[in-house]
């Protein structure tokens, strides 16, 4: 039985629909992750669920008791010393019929979930970053322990680790048959969580079974097929409108019904709703900068007695598109900062290379003036841009990021956070650079947008440094990064983040003296006399292998017919039920490797001993 569901819902913003009859349900257990175009109404449909928007028409039905909890884009918290109290203050209204016995329970899960996103309960919220916020939100979130978690865009203002954090979390929280919605652009999240993606696309809901990835095989299938539909379509209706111009003719034949029926095309052919354009990005690359972009050597810095860059030695090549990984706060702008010349190293070097053009996206976005307009940021006293050598209309270049002609007099401090990205970008490209350094250009753009500058970073013939917590993005990116290995010590690694997590050491060996080293040797001889291993042990090493070869099998199975075009039609009870056996595999696999392990380690112990 569904938890929540959405019935013929309508929706608009002025003259813009953002749901059109649309429908939506959601069972025990879904992780369902929203995606969608900037603008298309992804927040809205949240807030109408959270019931902080009505709908203009249409219905949300909720099962009796249902709990849920919603995370705007920009939380707030009440006003308090601590975390901890800002967040009980914040959960009065959920916890008001709790007894004082549950209460201490919620407290203690509050402060449990504080400590799995790294944020310290007696820390004071007064001077928080937004991604200090951003967990303090989720934390309480999940404490409350919700039948169905309502998340606008969790991932942003996170770093990695946070990020990882939170999807360990929405995984646990499936055991319990807990559900969630989230909306993200994040496709390494979404391929981690979700068990069902939904897309909001001109006002209607559809549904594809799967992760992410899934979502992709099956998206690139549809649109061929509705696009050549349309073709049929407009070729039909030209057909038609030659007949009725012929006028002499289709009055002698006094065909009706066939005029009847062109009326009605050109009806369907002006409510059509046209899938919405795509930024076109193209990046002058300017001259050629020298072979060695910038050298470092031996740079230290430290704000308050905490190193922020140790004694780093590293050497950009033209050509190079470098990463910086860490979480946030490990001082990845300021390394940038460093490299720019905007701040002075304590101790090394810093030699730039020859004939550089630099162009900076700045992660806050202070390069924008909130008073200029959209045009007057972009091109300032000229209504031409040029770009490799060729001139363009300054109408026509934001009309390739997507800002119509009655949004180009608009304020910069009206624009939403994806258009003042996009209008950084638009500003950025018009300018000749051979070195691009981008501090988080990801925050706000939806998935066709970022898919889109991956692909003109690909091309770009330039130097890039780039700071991301976006691992896809990354790995499509950049060929090598510098990875925060604490205490100010940074680690070069060939690559993206997916190399970086092959390539990065284990925990370091301890160091014994040959004592010690004796006396372990001495043990290890005692212990070779009991140390062996059991009937059952040895029957279940042998057995592992092939179990988890035939629960891979199955999960095969599952993902493929989950795939398949007409899946959904098998009924929410089969979906629901096939999507806990796809949990148990994952989990049993796990159990089983986690054994193998051991007993492995264990046969080796005996072996060496």
């Amino acid at each position: 039985m569904a938890l929540l569901s959405l019935l013929d819902a309508q929706l608009a913003w002025g003259d813009l629909p953002l749901l059109d009859n649309a429908n939506l349900s959601i069972e025990p257990g879904e992780r369902i992750g929203i995606i969608g175009r900037n603008g298309t109404g992804k927040s809205s449909l949240l807030a109408c669920l959270a019931g902080t928007i009505r709908l203009d028409h249409g219905e949300i039905q909720r099962t009796d008791g249902l709990s849920y909890y919603y995370v705007s884009q920009e939380p707030e918290l009440p006003p308090a010393d601590t975390f901890l109290r800002s967040l009980l203050i914040l959960a009065g209204p959920h916890i008001s019929h709790h007894d004082e016995r549950d209460i201490w329970r919620f407290r203690a899960r509050l402060e449990e979930m504080l400590h799995h996103f790294q944020l310290p309960a007696d820390a004071s919220p007064k001077k928080a970053s937004g991604g200090e916020i951003k967990r303090a939100a989720l934390s309480l979130a999940f404490a409350l322990n919700c039948d169905v978690l309502l998340l606008d865009e969790p991932t942003n203002h996170l770093d990695i680790t946070a990020i990882e954090a939170l999807e360990n979390l929405l995984q646990q929280n499936y055991r319990y048959q807990r559900s969630a919605l989230v909306i993200t652009h994040d496709r390494s999240f979404l391929d981690n969580i979700s068990t069902r993606i939904v897309e909001l696309d001109r006002g209607i809901l559809r549904s594809y079974p799967g992760n992410f990835s899934a979502y992709e095989s099956r998206k690139q299938e549809q649109l061929n097929a509705e696009e050549l539909a349309r073709q049929r379509f407009d070729k039909f209706w030209a057909q038609e409108e030659i007949w009725i111009r012929k006028g002499i003719e289709a009055r002698r034949t006094r065909n009706e019904g066939r005029v009847r029926r062109l009326e009605e095309l050109r009806r369907q052919r002006a409510a059509r709703r046209e899938q919405m354009g795509s930024i076109r990005m193209n990046i002058d690359a300017g001259s050629t900068s020298g072979k060695i972009v910038a050298e470092i050597s031996n740079l230290s810095k430290s704000f308050h007695r905490r190193h922020i860059v140790n004694n780093l030695n590293f050497t950009l090549m033209r050509g190079d598109r470098l990463g910086l990984i860490g979480p946030n706060g490990v001082g990845k702008s300021t390394l940038i900062k460093l490299l720019l010349g905007q701040e002075k190293p304590d101790a090394g070097t810093i030699k730039l290379g020859t004939n550089l053009q630099i162009a900076y996206f700045d992660q806050l976005r202070d390069q924008l003036d909130l008073d200029k307009t959209v045009v007057e940021t972009v091109s300032p006293g000229s209504e031409w841009i040029e770009i490799n050598n060729e001139k363009k209309h300054v109408v026509a270049y934001l009309n390739d990021f997507l800002f119509s002609p009655r949004r180009l007099n608009v304020p910069v401090r009206n624009l939403s956070g994806g258009e003042r990205n996009r209008l950084l970008l638009a500003r950025l490209f018009a300018l000749p650079a051979n070195l691009l350094v981008l501090d988080e250009p990801t925050n706000d753009l939806d998935i066709d947008s970022l898919e889109l500058l991956e692909q003109t970073l690909l091309a770009y013939k330039g130097t890039v440094i780039l700071v991301s917590h976006d691992r896809r993005f990354l790995d499509s990116v950049v060929t090598e990064v510098l990875v925060a290995e604490g205490n100010g010590n940074w680690q070069e690694y060939v690559g993206g983040y997916s190399d970086w997590l092959r390539q990065r050491p284990t925990e370091p060996t301890p160091v014994v003296s040959k004592k010690a080293n004796d006396n372990t040797r001495n043990k290890n001889k005692n212990r070779q006399k009991t140390l062996k291993l059991s009937f059952k042990e040895q029957r279940d090493l042998e057995q592992i292998p092939t179990s988890i070869e035939q629960l891979e099998k199955e999960q095969n199975r599952l993902y493929a017919l989950m795939s398949q075009g007409n899946y959904h039609q098998n009924g929410a009870r089969k979906i629901q039920a096939d999507n806990q056996r796809l949990q148990q595999i994952e989990e049993e696999i796990l159990k089983l490797m986690t054994r193998w392990e051991e007993l492995e380690n264990k046969r080796l112990l005996i072996e060496k001993s």
